[in-house]
């Protein structure tokens, strides 16, 4: 059972995303390997510090992008059909580690996700995962 001091750090690590925010830098770590890494990380955190704060439209670190997006989305739409299934839309974002997903993209309701729409949630459920800071 756990103490009294052992949950109220479980809920500090949860409120302030610090799991989230480690597994972030150290992935970045791994897949750029910086020359310097401590003044790389320090770099990453004061792009988070920047978007955090709204400074001239920052984007929060992340290993994934436009690019990463458009190729999931030729990988679900093979037949180059410009659209897909709202399930193929949803487990496309969730294979790339996307976990605030829009359940009622445009088209939903037709089963029919299109391109520009799919890119456009991607990236905001993108911005969303990427920011590891406690939303003010």
């Amino acid at each position: 059972m756990a103490t009294d001091r052992e949950k109220e750090a479980a809920v500090y690590l949860e409120k302030h995303k610090i799991f989230d925010l480690m597994k972030n830098l150290t992935s970045m770590l791994f897949f750029y390997r910086p020359e310097d890494p401590k003044e790389f990380l320090i770099e990453k955190l004061q792009q988070l510090k920047e978007s955090r704060d709204g400074g001239g439209g920052a984007k929060a670190p992340s290993l994934l992008s436009h690019a990463n997006l458009d190729a999931a989305f030729g990988i679900v739409d093979p037949a180059n059909e410009k659209y897909v299934t709202f399930a193929q839309y949803k487990q496309a974002l969730i294979s790339l580690g996307m976990k605030d997903i829009n359940e009622c993209p445009e088209g939903v309701n037709e089963d029919k996700i299109s391109y520009d729409t799919f890119i456009e949630e991607g990236m905001q459920s993108l911005e969303r995962c990427s920011a590891t800071y406690a939303q003010r």
